[in-house]
């Protein structure tokens, strides 16, 4: 079902001269739908004679900044980040000024996918109407006393870090949100709500916040009075947890054959078969809904039969679809392989599967199996495009975890592409693919093995965990590979950190038609130091960009002591082998 919510607004001053009440919504820009969309109410606090202020920039700076975090966080990190910021820039204010001039409370909405996310601090209140029941989602921060009761426990700005209140839960269709300031909850009993809420099927959500209003001025309100009330009429595309739900719930298809019928979609060969994971090429419907190509050709990839009863691994396939769905807003997109979450014909899904765009061309693993010499130019084509694509996806904190030649796909419409994220990081990954030793052992760089680069990995050594740095150590690999149709550290086996304690010869000794301004790029890629490495992806675009106009200087051999900490203990050892030796020969042979 498509997005569709109603939204109504009123706020009044009451009896007070000004109103320092706030309340702002805002709804996805076209190509953002999956961010949802969020609604706030803030009350100024009126004690420093800045509370209105304080309402409308926090409110304000959370609307609009929320549609400018990464589609891949979780929505209380991105509320949480926004949130923490404000406070913090608020409190810096109110530091700077005696007495403390602004304040404000704040509760937050944001309806995404098939859940909602509340963010509260403070005596707003947010309530759910959902069949018939009045639920008070919220918790007021202030001192449970008659006396007291509008003295707050917390708010924006009071202090340097504030703690907000989260609750996350499941969207119906029919939903009612009430959010309201205490003007309106300190008058209007909660179990007549409802009541003033009316039947979503009679009237819009606009006349119930004013009915809402209304009643709490016309018993007497002394206090600013606002009332934010939001209608589900729709639900979002799923988010991840969705997903999830729907990869367990789904049965695994059974191996495929060619010519078999799958939804509509018709195999026409068996791509791969890694043993967790099966690729098909597919055709799609003749008759196809408008807007697709009929009888187009895709790739749908599901797990082995085998793993069919494995939870884990179903959810990292599920994050895998999630993930690349939410990279095709940005652009990132223009680098990796679409999905489509809806099938070509239309029909729902009768398996667990994905489907990609097929594009034709080759892999650059498959161009180097059957012979293929890539020329300078042609690695420079390959490190600037996938540079950039690395850029764009750790922009949106995302961690590939597996690049290789066998990743990269040139199309014949002249893209290279990356594929496969199904071992790639997102911070929404599962537990268990966190933990996985991902990605091909050759191009995995030293620090997840345990070895640090100053010194020898010891049964102390501590394994780290993939990050930024990781993606480009492996382009780095690839790059050498491309150049010279070897490995700069050889076949490496897992935790096999002996292949680490040599630096790697230049590629322009294996092929002298590799500048030397592209050895230094190369080779500081793919340093055994971490330190000595590019650190993103921009570093790295930027250099080969230069090219010999600005090159880079030339790394020096780490010493030996550097590259190994027990060589002088090694060496002690040989000299005192050979005089012991020495010693033998001399008291054996020689005459006395």
């Amino acid at each position: 079902m498509s997005f569709d919510i109603d939204i109504g607004f009123t706020s009044h001053a009451g009896k007070k001269s000004l109103n320092e009440d706030f309340a702002a919504a805002m709804l996805p820009e076209p190509g953002q739908e999956g961010m949802g969309a969020i609604v706030a109410i803030a009350d100024g606090v009126s004690t420093g004679g800045m509370g209105r202020e304080a309402a409308q920039t926090t409110v304000t700076s959370l609307v609009r900044d929320y549609f400018g975090t990464p589609e891949i966080w979780d929505t209380t990190v991105a509320l949480d980040r926004i949130i923490g910021a404000q406070n913090s820039w608020l409190a810096g204010l109110n530091r700077r000024r005696h007495p403390v001039m602004g304040l404000t409370t704040l509760t937050a909405l944001v309806l995404r996918g098939q859940s909602y996310t509340l963010a509260h601090v403070g005596d707003c209140r947010a309530y759910l109407i959902r069949e018939g029941k009045t639920t008070q989602l919220t918790h007021d921060h202030a001192v449970m006393h008659p006396d007291f009761r509008h003295q707050l426990l917390r708010s924006i700005g009071a202090e340097d870090h504030v703690v907000v209140d989260y609750m996350q839960g499941e969207l119906h269709v029919g939903d009612v949100f009430v959010l309201v300031s205490d003007g309106v909850h300190g008058s209007v009993r909660d179990t007549r709500l409802e009541s003033f809420v009316g039947a979503p099927e009679v009237e819009g959500a606009q006349p119930a916040s004013q009915r809402l209003v209304d009643a709490a001025l016309a018993k007497g309100s002394l206090d600013n009075v606002t009332a934010v009330v939001v209608r589900v009429l729709g639900l979002l595309d799923a988010t991840l947890q969705d997903l999830d739900r729907a990869a367990q719930a789904l049965p695994v298809p059974a191996r495929l054959k060619v010519g078999e019928v799958i939804d509509g979609l018709t195999v026409t060969a068996t791509v791969a078969d890694s043993g967790i994971n099966v690729l098909y090429q597919v055709r799609g419907p003749t008759s196809a809904e408008p807007g697709s190509t009929p009888g187009k050709l895709y790739a749908l990839k599901t797990l082995n039969p085998a793993r069919a009863h494995d939870d884990e691994e179903r959810a990292m396939l599920a994050h895998e679809g999630w993930l690349a769905a939410r990279m095709q807003s940005g652009r990132a997109a223009e680098h990796l392989v679409r999905i489509h979450e809806k099938l070509p014909g239309g029909q729902a899904r009768s398996a667990f599967y994905l489907l990609y765009d097929w594009h034709s061309g080759e892999t650059l693993q498959q161009q180097l199996a059957r012979g293929q010499k890539f020329s300078v130019q042609q690695v420079l084509a390959v490190a600037t495009q996938t540079a950039a694509a690395l850029g764009r996806l750790h922009r949106q904190c995302v961690i590939h975890r597996d690049i290789k030649p066998a990743n990269l796909h040139q199309g014949e419409d002249g893209v290279l592409r990356l594929l496969d994220l199904g071992v790639a990081l997102s911070g929404r990954e599962p537990e268990s693919a966190r933990k996985l030793h991902a990605g091909t052992p050759s191009f995995v760089n030293p620090e997840q093995w345990g070895f640090n680069g100053a010194g020898a990995a010891g049964s102390d050594a501590v394994e780290e965990l993939p990050d930024t740095q990781s993606d480009l150590f492996a382009l780095g690999v690839t790059l050498y590979q491309l150049l010279t149709g070897r490995l700069p550290y050889g076949d490496v086996l897992p935790y096999q950190v002996g292949r680490y304690y040599r630096d790697p010869r230049a590629p322009s000794r294996h092929n002298p038609e590799v500048p030397i301004w592209l050895d230094h790029i190369v080779l500081k890629a793919i340093a055994r130091d971490k330190r000595k490495r590019f650190e993103t992806a921009e570093e790295l675009l930027l250099a080969l960009e230069r090219g010999a106009s600005r090159p880079l200087t030339s790394q020096q051999l780490a010493p030996l002591m550097q590259r190994d900490a027990t060589a002088i203990w090694k060496i002690a050892l040989a000299v005192s082998v050979l005089v012991n030796l020495l010693l033998v020969y001399w008291l054996a042979f020689l005459p006395r």
